[in-house]
């Protein structure tokens, strides 16, 4: 008998591309062949050619991940990165805004030798000299709401390093809400003195966009709305959900 397992919703799906709405609490892939979202996606389309992922969302992050379902759509990925022209936009929640409103991280990201699940911001070149598997990143970032001592931040990953997002925003000075990992605020305390539970890093990926394999000219463009935790800590802190929401104009 099959061992049940937990399920994803299918965000899009044609010929080349399955595209999943990854839940919280399990990992992209599992070198282990335990659960995963790798796992869920072949039960989901068990009579793909292939499946690969475009993308991996650390355990606690939700959001878009796409798998290219043939190889000839693992070749339009590889080549629209080079390009840039597949891009992903993140909204993330920190509990201490940065001083300026937008800009780039630029921090190169290297293992952390305490723990080699984690990584670290290197802050100055300095720090290479020592340090292991050291890889150049770079990240924009905006402001994008604000409530109480909220930020909500547009983040979109010009390079894809492990970690990297929650790496930046705390190297940054604001991690993201939740991401103890990495200094984020597990507890929010609002003017009122209410405080408000953060049980996971506030991370979302919100939106995709890449070529379409059959016809590259034309752009495969998808939304997401942020997860249940994510807006009902933006609502308890007296904001708006719509404040929230990213769209493709977001990518630009």
């Amino acid at each position: 008998m099959r061992s049940p397992i937990l399920t994803a919703p299918v965000v899009y799906r044609d010929a080349h591309l399955l595209v999943l709405d990854k839940p919280v609490g399990i990992a992209t892939t599992a070198p282990d062949a335990g659960p995963s979202l790798f796992a869920i996606a072949r039960e989901l389309d068990p009579s793909a050619p292939q499946l690969h992922p475009l993308s991996r969302l650390d355990t606690q992050v939700s959001g878009l991940v796409t798998f290219a379902r043939t190889a000839h759509a693992n070749q339009v990925a590889i080549e629209a990165r080079k390009l840039g022209t597949l891009r992903r936009a993140y909204l993330g929640i920190t509990a201490r805004p940065p001083a300026v409103s937008s800009g780039d991280w630029r921090f190169a990201i290297a293992l952390d030798v305490r723990d080699p699940k984690h990584r670290r911001a290197l802050l100055d070149d300095a720090l290479r000299s020592g340090a292991s598997a050291v890889k150049d990143a770079h990240t924009r970032y905006l402001v994008h709401a604000l409530v109480g001592p909220l930020a909500a931040l547009n983040l979109w990953p010009v390079t894809g390093r492990t970690h990297q997002l929650r790496v930046h925003a705390s190297a940054a000075g604001c991690p993201l809400a939740g991401d103890t990992a990495y200094g984020g605020d597990k507890r929010i305390t609002l003017a009122n003195g209410r405080i408000l539970p953060a049980g996971r890093a506030m991370l979302h990926c919100a939106v995709f966009r890449m070529p379409d394999p059959d016809q590259v000219d034309r752009l495969i463009e998808l939304a997401l709305s942020p997860p249940a935790d994510m807006v009902a800590l933006w609502k308890a802190a007296g904001g708006d959900p719509a404040q929230l929401a990213l769209s493709v104009a977001d990518l630009t």
